[in-house]
C-alpha cells in the first residue's frame, strides 16, 4: 500500500463564540468543510485556506490578529505560514516555499 497526498489543510478551532465565527466565514468559502464537534470545530480545505483578519474582524467586531488566531487554533495540518494580515494554510509544501525559504533544488 502506497501513501498519495490528500490535497487537504485544515485547522482545529477552539468550539467557543470566536471560533464559530471564523468557522462561519471560513464555510462560505470555495472548497472548504466546517465540522463542528462537542469540543472542536474542525476547517479542512482543498490546496489552500486562507484565514483573512481583515475579514474576521469586520464580522468579529475587533481588531483580530495573529495572536487572536493561535488563541483559538488548537491544531493543523499542513505548511502554515503567518502573514501580517492573514494565516495561510498550503496542502502541498512546495507552495508555500516562496513563504518559508523552502530549497526547490533538486538533490542528486
Amino acid at each position: 500500500m502506497s501513501a498519495t497526498a490528500s490535497g487537504m489543510c485544515g485547522v482545529t478551532l477552539m468550539n467557543n463564540q470566536n471560533g464559530h465565527i471564523v468557522a462561519e466565514i471560513m464555510a462560505r468559502k470555495a472548497e472548504v468543510r466546517v465540522d463542528h464537534l462537542p469540543s472542536m470545530i474542525r476547517v479542512d480545505g482543498q490546496g489552500t485556506l486562507v484565514f483573512d483578519f481583515e475579514e474576521i474582524a469586520d464580522e468579529i467586531g475587533f481588531e483580530f490578529d495573529q495572536s487572536d488566531f493561535e488563541e483559538i487554533m488548537s491544531t493543523h495540518y499542513g505548511r502554515m505560514v503567518h502573514l501580517d494580515d492573514r494565516t495561510v494554510l498550503f496542502a502541498n509544501p512546495e507552495d508555500a516555499a516562496e513563504y518559508i525559504d523552502f530549497d526547490l533544488t533538486p538533490v542528486n
